[in-house]
């Protein structure tokens, strides 16, 4: 489909690897190999150019690779976003600049008394009625709220209609014509700035987007195909969504259905905000509790993807143990999840959890549980993360992968331990990101791994990044899954046996890490306790 806007305009060849930003022989070899390319306009002229609108139809159809993407370029950026951009002159990226005006340098003066949070989740339903209704969508979300002010009469501060007309006028004085890519790209400032934001006033911690990549791009290399993807604790969607991209970059076909529970009415309308800006889905979200064993027969059905990032490091009460507590009672909300999430998974399902590091090697009743998956050959994968990956936390991370055991444990069975802490660059003084080559060697490692287990190949790993243990080694280590007790850099002698010194003090700073992370989630049940307390003028 040609656009009208650029009807007219011609390009050269030239032109087009500019505003594409390739070589110019790549736009040779695009015109050669693909009969579909637009034809010359005049064979005979001294230059040859083409129609603006022909090209950019054509590169519309060409989603960028990962490695020719530049920084800032979502999942699933075409060509033609960039040969759109380009031609414009850059006004296409009016939208982009509005949001970030909007969501920074302006906000202060402009929300007031409202708090920070509220008036970015304002600024993001107004961004999201601009993207996927274009035409009229800013128009109708104001005269709903007005007609919402007339009606019941709200304070202010509720329904703040002189805010959302200034914003809405701001945001209506951009081109209409914003590219997904920069569609994607405002979506995503406000949303980021919106999570730390609740977050600070006592809201749910939300999955870093370096640490969903690698989640989500892990699964989509090992099962691929998957036709049923589930999150039991959504939290905004995050996770949907960055499995979904990973099918994109991976070349998948079809999108796989995709479904979810999450906290609650706030979260469910972003999270389905994120889908639909995202990925044009809408997707049915339902509410879930903090934990599966307080309604264990919420989900039905096997899923062939399950990722999540639920709430941990929150005690138990005793309660009848639910039926998927096959592997030992559960004393903390982690080992519910992981026990939780096992039993959803069809038979050649995967699923992967995010955990704390703690559960890797804590005993008790801990150990229990980790023992029963271990050895009913369940855990496929433990990845270690950085610390400071989250927003107003240093806490330790891992992501567990899971497998549904079969009847009998094959005689071969092992773990893949991959040892990422020291991957990752610093954004500021207290957060850092995994950049795209860590989440590249991160998914690269249990893929290989997998192939590797699936053509009867041993895997070497790599050395101070990943080795592969045999579970009855993992036996000998008390059922230990962290792997810093597996994966020592070049050098530094044995990875198992009898603890040394060095030893010694990593289990002390790991204990003293997840003190430090009990002591950042007491902080962080104050400031929910402080905010509820608010509401009711207390």
């Amino acid at each position: 489909m040609t656009d009208p806007a650029f009807a007219g305009v011609l390009v050269s060849r030239p032109d087009i690897a500019r505003l594409v930003g390739v070589r110019r022989p790549a736009v040779t070899n695009w015109e050669r190999r693909h009969a579909d390319f637009p034809s010359v306009v005049d064979p005979g002229a001294d230059i040859e150019q083409f129609r603006a609108d022909d090209v950019l139809a054509w590169l519309s159809e060409r989603v960028i690779p990962a490695n020719a993407r530049h920084e800032g370029e979502a999942v699933g950026t075409t060509y033609g976003d960039r040969f759109r951009a380009g031609l414009s002159g850059g006004s296409a990226e009016g939208l982009l600049r509005t949001v970030e005006q909007l969501a920074g340098p302006e906000a202060d003066r402009l929300r007031g008394p409202m708090s920070l949070d509220r008036y970015l989740l304002w600024l993001l339903y107004l961004v999201v009625n601009q993207i996927v209704e274009p035409d009229d969508g800013l128009a109708r979300a104001v005269n709903t709220i007005g007609e919402t002010v007339r009606e019941f009469d709200p304070p202010e501060e509720v329904a703040p209609r002189r805010l959302l007309t200034f914003l809405a006028d701001a945001l209506d004085r951009t081109p209409a014509a914003a590219s997904a890519q920069e569609s994607r790209a405002a979506f995503d400032h406000v949303l980021v700035l919106w999570r730390a934001a609740h977050a600070r006033e006592g809201g749910a911690f939300f999955t870093p987007p370096s640490v969903s990549r690698v989640m989500a791009g892990a699964l989509a290399a090992v099962r691929p195909g998957a036709v049923r993807v589930y999150d039991p604790f959504g939290r905004t969607g995050e996770l949907l969504v960055a499995y979904l991209d990973a099918v994109v970059e991976q070349g998948g076909s079809a999108l796989p259905k995709v479904w979810g529970r999450v906290p609650g009415s706030l979260e469910r309308q972003v999270a389905q905000w994120n889908l639909r800006v995202h990925h044009g889905v809408s997707v049915r979200l339902g509410e879930g509790q903090l934990t599966p064993a307080l309604d264990p027969l919420a989900d039905r059905g096997a899923f062939d993807v399950l990722l999540t990032n639920p709430p941990f490091g929150r005690r138990l009460e005793p309660m009848a143990p639910p039926p998927y507590w096959t592997y030992g009672v559960a004393r903390r909300t982690e080992f519910d999840w992981l026990q939780y999430a096992v039993s959803l998974l069809a038979p050649e399902g995967r699923a992967a959890v995010l955990l704390p590091a703690g559960a890797s090697f804590n005993a008790g009743a801990a150990e229990t549980v980790r023992a029963g998956l271990v050895e009913a050959g369940a855990v496929e994968c433990v990845i270690a993360l950085p610390a400071g990956l989250f927003t107003l936390t240093a806490v330790k991370t891992q992501i567990w992968f899971l497998r549904p055991p079969g009847p009998k444990r094959p005689a071969d069975a092992e773990v893949l331990f991959v040892s990422g802490e020291h991957l990752g660059r610093q954004l500021t003084r207290t957060e850092w990101t995994l950049t795209d080559d860590d989440i590249a060697r991160l998914v690269g490692e249990y893929a290989s791994w997998h192939t590797a287990r699936s053509v009867g190949r041993p895997f070497p790993g790599t050395p101070g990044l990943s080795r592969a243990v045999p579970v009855p080694d993992i036996v000998d280590q008390r059922h230990s899954l962290d792997p810093a007790r597996y994966v020592r850099p070049p050098g530094h002698g044995s990875a198992a046996g009898a603890p040394g010194p060095d030893e010694t003090r990593d289990v002390l700073a790991r204990l003293s890490e997840e003190l430090a992370s009990l002591h950042a989630r007491a902080g962080a049940a104050d400031a929910e306790a402080a905010r509820r307390l608010r509401r009711y003028g207390l």
